[in-house]
């Protein structure tokens, strides 16, 4: 019955978070979503983004993923149910508002192949032991992604970080003024042992880079 009042009168609870600000998770149209104040931030129009961009990579091969920004946790639901991936999954998020929302209220949970950490992702990158064949990188405050992960010492660590024959999908912003110049500038800040796509406007609104390091 709740699912289809959905349809005819939203239902919208409200959160408040010291880090991320008003938050609000809606039922609408039969499903549920996370949104901050001027950003969708899980399962509407960012699930669609990060889900294009899974098509673009071999999953099949990847033997553990890092998801640096979990959200609401829509791409771990998305991996999991849409495109079947069952193996190892590191999800870091900064903020324990959004990571008892995403339990809560989206059913995302810590299992024997599924680890949720509360940590920054700028000192996870730095101090991880742990080699990951796919890094997702999703890091927005709002609708801004901060400065410090667009920096050489945090595209550095990542890198070190990433197998050989890894991939990252970047999540770099949303209509950035000037795209191609910081594009560009994050592109050489990974270096030459990186193959970049960059897709723009994905969904009418965010910019990726796709990267696969090299051999």
């Amino acid at each position: 019955m709740k699912k289809f009042l959905s349809y005819l009168w939203p239902d919208t609870k409200h959160f408040y978070s010291d880090i991320n600000g008003t938050l609000e998770v809606t039922y609408i149209n039969g499903k549920k979503v996370l949104d901050t104040e001027n950003a969708n931030y899980s399962y509407g129009s960012l699930q669609k983004i990060l889900e294009f961009s899974l098509k673009k990579v071999e999953l099949r091969a990847v033997e553990n993923i890092l998801l640096l920004g979990m959200g609401g946790g829509c791409v771990i639901k998305s991996l999991r149910e849409n495109f079947d991936y069952q193996k190892r999954l590191v999800a870091i998020e900064i903020d324990p508002k959004i990571i008892e929302i995403a339990k809560i209220e989206f059913g995302i949970t810590e299992s024997d192949n599924q680890s949720i950490i509360q940590d920054d992702a700028f000192l996870y990158v730095k101090n991880s032991k742990e080699i990951f064949q796919l890094i997702i990188i999703d890091l927005f405050i709002d609708t801004h992604v901060p400065k410090i992960f667009y920096g050489a010492e945090f595209c550095e660590n990542v890198s070190k970080i990433l197998d050989r024959k890894g991939s990252i999908i970047f999540n770099i912003g949303i209509k950035l003024e000037k795209d191609s110049d910081k594009s560009q500038a994050i592109i050489s800040q990974f270096g030459e042992d990186f193959d970049f796509q960059k897709h723009s406007n994905v969904n009418g609104s965010n910019i990726l880079l796709i990267g696969k390091k090299k051999m």
